[in-house]
């Protein structure tokens, strides 16, 4: 008799978190939610560093979505969560002048809440035997919490989103806001399939009372 394995969609369940409007900014609160990171630095477009990290954290990922499928006691099933990043710079005029390879970032896939740190370090081990990526020392596993946000969907290739970044913080300011994190984004599409002009991608920004 084949075992019921419980389906979680958490895109839905979540919502608010992976849907936006392109045309106007809105406000979310977003609760603390369970996340692989890495951080490192570098132009993503060509920094090989870049690319060993996504690698690693679908890695992770995908370990992890079938350590859960497979549990003994309540199975359960789920898509793998979008790539998301934080982005910063020690000067964030770079971010300005185009000098990529300056640019820092944290890339994360969230988890669901029901991964636990064993479960995170049962999966490394697993990944390690199978693969040994050589970004896996990098990741780690860890609660975030960003609060009140300002989100915006941005339609279009990553390069042309500086006209709807600024929408976003014009929106920010009008409303008695002012930054209170790094800036975020969500990528709800994949550049592998999707022409870029179709590319959707979440901004987000946490904020609080200026």
């Amino acid at each position: 008799m084949k075992e019921n394995v419980e389906k979680i969609d958490y895109k839905k369940e979540l919502k608010e978190l992976f849907s936006a409007s392109a045309k106007k900014p809105g406000l979310v609160e977003v609760p603390v939610l369970k996340f692989i990171k890495i951080d490192g630095k570098g132009d993503p477009n060509t920094s090989q560093d870049f690319k060993e990290c996504v690698e690693v954290l679908y890695g992770l990922s995908y370990t992890i979505k079938f350590m859960c499928k497979k549990d003994k006691e309540k199975p359960f099933d789920y898509t793998v969560l979008p790539l998301q990043g934080l982005w910063y710079a020690e000067d964030y005029d770079v971010f300005h002048s185009g000098e990529k390879s300056l640019w820092q970032w944290t890339l994360m896939i969230m988890q669901p809440d029901r991964v636990t740190d064993q479960v995170y370090e049962e999966a490394k081990e697993q990944l390690i035997k199978k693969k040994n990526p050589p970004a896996i020392d990098k990741a780690y596993f860890e609660s975030f919490h960003e609060g009140l946000s300002a989100q915006i969907m941005h339609i279009g290739p990553y390069a042309e989103e500086t006209p709807t970044i600024e929408k976003l913080h014009n929106f920010i300011k009008a409303e008695g806001y002012t930054f209170n994190g790094e800036h975020h984004e969500i990528y709800l599409g994949d550049p592998r399939k999707s022409a870029p002009e179709k590319l959707k991608t979440i901004i987000r920004h946490p904020i609080k009372k200026a």
